[in-house]
């Protein structure tokens, strides 16, 4: 199991509990350090069955200074996400050939 964690994120912190709490083996990657490449997002979307628009925090004040009401393809809302991690929601937990968000942290019993 693999965890795309932000430490400083509540949700990603008691998703990754929840992990560890269930005894399972899980590889941490600190996305906001480790940027995923191009081929690692598309992959993570493709095992999500979501699209980039659907993992982008829209929240985060770069978001609402930037790209509020922007009309981005796919392609480019990666290449915005690769330059800019802290849009990218999180936790995203991968098994196999699923992953879920964390969001609620429950979701990642459904990996189990």
């Amino acid at each position: 199991m693999k965890i795309y964690h932000n430490p400083r994120c509540s949700k990603s912190r008691e998703t990754l509990q929840l992990i560890k709490d269930a005894g399972v083996e899980v590889e941490i990657v600190e996305y906001l350090n480790t940027i995923p490449t191009v081929e690692e997002l598309k992959m993570l979307l493709m095992k999500l069955n979501l699209k980039p628009i659907d993992i982008i925090r829209k929240g985060e004040a770069v978001y609402k200074e930037k790209f509020k009401n922007s009309n981005f393809n796919d392609d480019e809302w990666i290449k915005i996400m690769l330059e800019y991690p802290k849009l990218i929601e999180r936790p995203i937990v991968v098994k196999g050939n699923k992953a879920i968000l964390g969001r609620p942290p429950q979701n990642v019993l459904d990996l189990f």
